[in-house]
């Protein structure tokens, strides 16, 4: 027996498990920002730990480089619903860099900021555990100023507004202060598998997780 469909039907494609809800792939790799780029001489790059830490921590680039060094292949996506899977960097473990100061108790949340004066917030736990890094390098290269270079954090489980370019370093806090965009009314948390895009959607995915079947 023949199979018969009807004119222009096309079979529907499996879902990519790796491509979260509302996002296309794509091999390009678009420039956003909020504003001009920086240009940061290299002998004046620092990047700094404050806030809630015994003794703040401040690196030169020169001294930034000389930390342990790990190849990274994670998949970002943005919150305009791109997405890039397999990227490839070259940067410093979050995890690396905390292991030279000492947080007070009361630090639970980061705020990072940058050159150009670009902020945003994750709680701390986001950093952790291998979750994050200080990238220098993408693709075999030195990283793009377009792109947020010469070091841009690197946060891949969340949407890539919170992986801030520019990186001038990470203060910790007590309560989760928002940052640029989030001021703006975009999500405290930017999860893409919950599509927490604006403020709402913090508020949906709470309630969603309230419901008791």
């Amino acid at each position: 027996m023949g199979l018969f469909t009807n004119r222009g039907f096309q079979p529907k494609r499996p879902a990519n498990p790796k491509l979260p809800p509302g996002q296309y792939e794509t091999t390009d790799f678009p420039v956003l920002t909020a504003g001009p780029t920086p240009r940061i001489a290299l002998t004046n790059w620092e990047f700094r730990l404050e806030g809630l830490v015994e003794e703040p921590m401040k690196w030169s680039w020169e001294e930034f480089n000389k930390l342990p060094m790990q190849d990274f292949n994670p998949d970002i996506h943005c919150v305009t619903k791109w997405s890039k899977f397999d990227t490839h960097w070259r940067g410093v473990n979050v995890d690396t860099l905390l292991e030279h100061v000492k947080l007070k108790p009361e630090a639970q949340f980061v705020t990072q900021f940058c050159y150009g004066g670009y902020t945003t917030n994750l709680p701390l736990a986001d950093l952790l555990g291998g979750k994050a890094f200080v990238g220098l390098q993408f693709e075999g290269q030195p990283l793009a100023p377009e792109h947020g270079g010469p070091a841009r954090l690197v946060v891949p489980h969340l949407y890539f507004w919170k992986s801030a370019k520019w990186a001038q370093g990470l203060r910790f806090t007590a309560t989760d202060e928002p940052g640029f965009w989030e001021r703006g009314g975009y999500s405290m948390y930017g999860d893409p598998w919950k599509e927490q895009r604006y403020r709402d959607d913090d508020d949906d995915a709470a309630s969603a997780s309230n419901i008791r079947l």
